[in-house]
């Protein structure tokens, strides 16, 4: 993609999220637009972060790693969204201000027990499998309140709310069900009044293709990559830094 196709793609992004705050009566400005960037080369987020779009969030530890030195010459906050394993986390915590998938309370002590004294508390989603599919990662909705609270117990981290990945279904109403759900379990976190919990209230839920759902059913933050980088490669395979061109090339 080129330069004016992504910034275009954010604008497009961008007053997609409004048409949606918008049409149930929320404000546009309570949607924070986190950009995916799985396998997309830094060159392409650099576009998106001078242009102020300065949240992105990487799924895997080794891109978060390998991209983190070409994009400090632009400010920015990095989140991990993905599937974080035990043996990736001090790499993570060197780049990511937050992670958004802890999905059990042995990660949330492995995480807690390795946060830096000086970066305590450390900001971090609970990751709740509202679909129910066996693919996805994340607390079963029964256990989300005891997570919650482990997490909460726990003076390294901090709780800012809990995040979902949106049921995979060209049934909208499915879909809509499964964010309904995270809403209604951070609804119930909030009533509960858990330590460390009192101020959980935002809902990371919502990609490309179903953000307006997301919205309408309470998003206060959305993870958006192919509908401003374009489609991964179908191998989904990570190649950084690009390889060089072959000679005559």
């Amino acid at each position: 993609m080129t330069e004016s196709s992504i910034l275009e793609a954010l604008t497009d992004v961008r007053e997609r999220i409004g048409r949606a705050a918008r049409s149930c009566g929320r404000d546009p400005a309570d949607v924070t637009l986190l950009l995916a960037t799985k396998t997309v080369p830094a060159e392409r987020i650099l576009v998106a972060l001078r242009a102020g779009y300065d949240l992105i969030g990487e799924n895997r530890a080794q891109e978060l790693v390998e991209k983190a030195d070409a994009l400090a010459v632009v400010p920015h906050e990095a989140h991990f969204i993905g599937h974080l394993q035990k043996n990736k986390i001090n790499q993570v915590l060197r780049h990511a201000s937050c992670i958004q998938s802890i999905d059990s309370t042995d990660l949330a002590d492995q995480v807690a027990k390795r946060v830096p004294a000086e970066r305590a508390p450390l900001d971090v989603f609970v990751q709740v499998n509202t679909s129910g599919e066996e693919s996805k990662y994340g607390v079963a909705p029964p256990g989300a309140l005891d997570l919650v609270a482990h997490v909460g117990a726990a003076p390294q981290l901090r709780l800012r709310g809990l995040m979902t990945i949106g049921l995979f279904s060209a049934d909208e109403a499915a879909v809509r069900a499964s964010y309904r759900r995270l809403r209604e379990i951070r609804d119930a976190v909030l009533s509960a009044e858990i330590a460390g919990a009192q101020a959980a209230y935002e809902l990371s839920m919502g990609m490309s293709g179903d953000l307006d759902l997301a919205i309408t059913e309470g998003a206060t933050m959305v993870r958006v990559g192919t509908a401003v980088f374009g489609r991964r490669p179908t191998s989904d395979a990570y190649y950084w830094p690009p390889a060089a061109p072959a000679p005559g090339h």
